[in-house]
């Protein structure tokens, strides 16, 4: 299993348009190989913020989606939205405590 988290910052005038894409696409990304989970988190500090988590089967069914035309389309849309370089970091449990 595989945690992705990626962080994303709007201008604030493009939120609402990142919201519509992300509702809009969310379906399909749920239902791609692999793809066990997808959710939407909102800094609470900083409302122009946005992380998605993800949980992926294998980093190959990551890199698999993200080699995909669908992801292409969706994330050439989305970047014309930010404000600030996206960040992203790939995850494996490590420890329950």
């Amino acid at each position: 299993m595989l945690t992705r988290i990626v962080q994303m910052t709007f201008k604030t005038e493009n939120i609402a348009s990142f919201e519509r894409i992300f509702k809009a696409s969310s379906e399909r990304i749920r239902a791609t190989k692999g793809c066990r989970h997808l959710e939407l988190y909102r800094d609470m500090n900083h409302p122009n913020v946005f992380f998605t988590y993800s949980i992926w089967e294998t980093g190959e069914d990551l890199e698999n989606y993200r080699a995909s035309d669908f992801f292409h389309q969706v994330w050439s849309e989305t970047r014309k939205l930010f404000a600030d370089k996206p960040r992203a970091w790939s995850l494996q449990k490590h420890a329950v405590l």
